[in-house]
């Protein structure tokens, strides 16, 4: 499928569709709205493994210190009170298994990452801080990505505070960690970036971008979802051709949702991951000869 015929297939899907994708290192080959914002949902987690690396290698912490697993977080709303998670929201009961018990931030890293587990995002983020994620946005030249707050923190998320990420932005930090480096310098050391890496390449949800790619194909890979949205984040690896970055991310409003349920929303993902692979040896086959006249509004 050549890059118009692409572009008008997505013209008629609802939401918005944002795609970024290009050799990595290199500027894009193909992009569509790739400055909207979207509610991150769980791909806020990279941001989240690139701060704890960044601040291990600060000395600000210790990644293999043990450390008390609880379900209790401090909310992003001064005035809110402790909050909580749900098991049943997520998707790892190991770490859920270790509860009241102990275990180390690299190891929490790893769960929140390859089974996106939640409550261990929570405990690196009550670790790591909040404004040490804020700066990974800041060394990549975010323009629109933030991380307020921590997952279901529902007083935060009432009072505006919220996580936002785009295309491009991803596509900044994916790229960051599988470079090494940025305008500013490397957002960790090499030795720290080839860490970051090995853990994306373990992701055990290989879903989205993942299921457009034929079996075996080594990629590091991050998505997320939630009611109306479904994003995936990754460096593909091919054998034969050079390696490449695709981000897309995908938002319906509430009214919106049957139109593009998310098993739909899952193999549209896919589908975009099928097409990008097969020109695989060109990206520039992607690219439109005209692109959308204006962009839509923002969703989130």
């Amino acid at each position: 499928m050549a890059g118009d015929d692409l572009h008008a297939r997505l013209d008629g899907e609802p939401g918005t569709i944002s795609v970024w994708a290009g050799p990595l290192g290199a500027p894009p080959t193909w992009t569509r709205h790739a400055e909207a914002t979207h509610y991150a949902a769980s791909t806020m987690k990279l941001a989240v493994l690139a701060a704890l690396y960044r601040a291990a290698e600060a000395g600000h912490l210790d990644p293999d210190a043990r450390v008390e697993v609880v379900n209790r977080f401090t909310s992003a709303r001064p005035d809110a009170p402790p909050y909580s998670c749900r098991r049943a929201y997520d998707n790892d009961a190991a770490v859920w298994d270790r509860l009241d018990g102990r275990a180390s931030l690299r190891w929490l890293a790893e769960r929140m990452i390859v089974r996106s587990s939640n409550l261990a995002t929570n405990l690196v983020i009550e670790h790591v801080g909040l404004p040490a994620v804020a700066q990974v946005w800041h060394r990549v030249d975010a323009r629109h990505s933030i991380t307020g707050r921590g997952i279901e923190d529902f007083a935060a998320r009432e009072a505006q505070i919220t996580n936002l990420v785009t295309a491009a932005d991803l596509a900044a930090l994916l790229g960051a960690v599988a470079t090494g480096a940025t305008r500013p310098g490397p957002i960790a050391s090499p030795a720290g970036c080839a860490a970051m890496l090995d853990v994306l390449c373990a992701q055990q949800i290989r879903q989205d971008i993942a299921e457009g790619l034929p079996a075996g194909v080594r990629l590091a890979h991050k998505n997320g979802w939630v009611r109306g949205v479904r994003h995936g984040a990754a460096v593909v690896y091919p054998d034969d051709a050079d390696a490449y970055l695709l981000v897309v991310c995908t938002t319906v409003d509430d009214e919106q949702t049957d139109a593009r349920p998310d098993a739909d929303a899952r193999e549209l993902v896919a589908d975009i991951s099928r097409q990008v692979w097969q020109a695989r040896h060109d990206l520039t086959a992607l690219t439109p000869t005209g692109s959308p006249a204006t962009p839509p509004p923002s969703p989130r």
